[in-house]
This record gives C-alpha cells, sequence and structure tokens, in this order.
C-alpha cells in the first residue's frame, strides 16, 4: 500500500492545494482501472471477429521458414485458448492508446487544456513508436530468430515442429516487449516535462541505462547473432541519446522563463 500513498500524493501535488481522502483517489483508481478494462475488452472483442486473419499474419514468418508445415496441437482447447491468446494481444495493440490516455488521466488529474492537447498528440506519437517496434520485431527480429533456432534443431539432428502453443506464445511475448521497448522516449521525456528527471540526472546516470538498454535488448533477441543485437540495440541507445539531449534543450528553456520572470518581479 505505500507505493498507492506516494502515487496519491503525487497526485494531490500535480492539483495543487486540493487535498483528497485516502478512499476518494481509490474510487478513482477504481474507476480508471473500469475504464482500462472495457477498452480492452472492446478491443479484444474486435481483434476476435478477425482472430483467424491474425493467425496467418502471426504464422506467416515461420511459413518462410518451414514451409506450410503445420503447428501441432495437443490440448483439446488449445485452439481456443490460441485464439484468446491472439485476441488478448491485439486488443492491448488497438485499445494502447486509450489505455494510455486513462493512465495518464488518473496520475495527472490535474491537467489544463493546454496541457491536454499537447497530451494526444504525445499518446499518438507513442503509439506510433509502440507500432514500428512491434513491425521491427515482426519483419526484422522474428524471423532471423525463427531461423537461428530451427537451423540449431536441424543442426542437433532434430526434427523442429513447434506446438502451437508454444510458437504463438514466444510471438507475442517478442513482439509486445519490442513495442514496448520503443516507448522509452516517451517514458523519459514524460518524466522530464513532470520535471521528475533532469539533463544532469540523465547525464549521470548514462552509463547505467545504456547497459540496461543492452541488457534488455539481450533477452528480447534471444540469439547470439551479432547482427540482430546490433540492429536492435544501436536504434534504441540513439533515442536515448537524443532524448537526453531533448531534455537539456527543456531544461534550458524553463531556466530562461524563470529568469525572465525573475526579471519582470524585479
Amino acid at each position: 500500500m505505500n507505493w498507492l500513498r506516494k502515487l496519491f500524493q503525487f497526485r494531490e501535488q500535480t492539483q495543487g492545494d486540493v487535498v483528497k481522502p485516502f478512499l476518494d483517489h481509490l474510487e478513482d483508481l477504481r474507476w480508471t482501472a473500469i475504464k482500462m478494462a472495457f477498452s480492452l475488452a472492446a478491443g479484444m472483442a474486435l481483434a476476435f471477429l478477425f482472430v483467424n486473419d491474425i493467425s496467418r499474419i502471426v504464422r506467416q514468418p515461420l511459413e518462410q521458414i518451414q514451409g506450410n508445415q503445420p503447428l501441432i496441437t495437443l490440448g483439446v482447447t488449445d485452439a481456443f485458448m490460441i485464439s484468446l491468446q491472439l485476441a488478448f494481444y491485439a486488443g492491448i495493440i488497438l485499445s494502447f492508446p486509450f489505455l494510455l490516455y486513462f493512465l495518464a488521466e488518473f496520475v495527472l488529474p490535474a491537467l489544463t487544456t493546454k496541457e491536454r492537447r499537447i497530451l494526444v498528440p504525445s499518446i499518438a506519437a507513442g503509439f506510433v513508436l509502440f507500432g514500428a517496434g512491434a513491425f521491427v520485431s515482426y519483419s526484422y527480429v522474428l524471423p532471423t530468430t525463427l531461423s537461428w533456432f530451427s537451423d540449431y534443431a536441424k543442426s542437433m539432428g532434430m526434427d523442429p515442429r513447434w506446438q502451437a502453443r508454444d510458437y504463438f506464445g514466444f510471438v507475442t511475448h517478442l513482439t509486445i516487449a519490442c513495442g514496448l521497448l520503443c516507448e522509452l522516449p516517451v517514458g523519459v521525456l514524460g518524466l522530464a516535462a513532470l520535471q521528475m528527471v533532469t539533463y544532469p540526472l540523465l547525464a549521470k546516470t548514462r552509463p547505467y541505462a545504456i547497459t540496461a538498454i543492452l541488457v534488455l535488448v539481450a533477452v528480447i533477441s534471444p540469439t547470439p547473432d551479432p547482427f540482430t543485437f546490433i540492429a536492435l540495440a544501436l536504434p534504441v541507445v540513439a533515442i536515448y541519446e537524443l532524448c537526453i539531449w531533448i531534455v537539456w534543450a527543456m531544461d534550458r528553456r524553463r531556466a530562461r522563463e524563470a529568469a525572465s520572470q525573475i526579471r519582470t518581479l524585479d
């Protein structure tokens, strides 16, 4: 419960002198959870209508490697559970902008009209970055990874016939992970806009952040292929470095505005 109290204290700081009881914060959190759950359910329902098309798209990288060899299902309910899994992850992608908006609306309840105008393009940029990460994962990382694992299994004298549950789980997790990794700029710039991080802090912690990025990329791309690792790591590190300098420009602008206000008062 300590993290909830800290979150609620932060909400009160964004509202100025407004202090709300703990239960009122919990009520706001409940309604936020309801709105996010409804958005996700709507996205899942829409995705489930096209689950066969989604399944064909997800299987396409595997077909490029192994041809039309069908995936194996061992459980009676596997096909239906996989359909639900695909609908769930596709629902996350479809409802992602709404999930971000409702979450931001809860964390920052006192947004002005101008700030809300900025919030919507920021969420749109976050959705585009998420989609770009998912697309790179699907079009490059996934085929390379599948090809490596398939060739490795053959080199061990094994027949790489994968279960449908394992394959779809691997693809969806890898795609979502790459999409979330590309959300790094939105998170960094959002924290900078809230003045929770500054340029000196980001510059000081740069080596640790880059190390963390490299570790995450290594986990997301579980192959020893250095080209895949470099192709993923370099853009993310470059984007993070760009974010640091954008925060530097934001800090300088705040400093100029503060100095201008002081001169005006004098």
